[in-house]
């Protein structure tokens, strides 16, 4: 999966934001602190999701960011999306029509990949932050087949 530290920390860091940012800007250095992220990677996290319109900057004494965007309208996914992360398992070029083989087809699997590929969008899609901040997650069970139910 393409989902890497970028779009973990963006989140961690949106949580800290809706969460603590709520009586005027929050610094970077504050939040880089709560949530043990370096401050020069933060600084680039941040500029994206500002690029994106999800917080906006607030300059001078007391200065930060601020949400730019209600919690309670802001789904994961779009947090992810806007730091440039990827929410694909498939290994295809997006920019390339076609598949991940040498000739441009697509493997046996690509399906498979692509569902699940689906399915995390969706997961995170309907999530919002402020889901997240109130720790409203839905538990998502697992169901595993026993090997007498899957010989039925």
């Amino acid at each position: 999966m393409n989902l890497t530290t970028k779009g973990r920390y963006a989140v961690m860091a949106m949580v800290d934001l809706a969460s603590n940012g709520t009586n005027g800007p929050l610094a970077l250095a504050d939040i880089a602190n709560s949530q043990n992220i370096a401050l020069s990677y933060l600084e680039q996290i941040f500029m994206r999701l500002r690029k994106n319109g999800i917080v906006r900057s607030v300059r001078g004494p007391g200065g930060g960011y601020i949400m730019a965007v209600n919690a309670e309208e802001l789904p994961i996914a779009e947090i992810v999306l806007a730091v440039d992360e990827s929410i694909k398992m498939t290994r295809c070029n997006d920019k390339e029509k076609g598949g991940c083989q040498h000739d441009k087809a697509k493997c046996m699997t690509h399906n498979l990949w692509q569902g699940l590929s689906n399915q995390i969008f969706e997961y995170l899609n309907n999530i919002t932050l402020a889901d997240v901040c109130r720790r409203k997650i839905p538990e998502i069970g697992i169901r595993v087949l026993k090997k007498e139910q899957a010989s039925a």
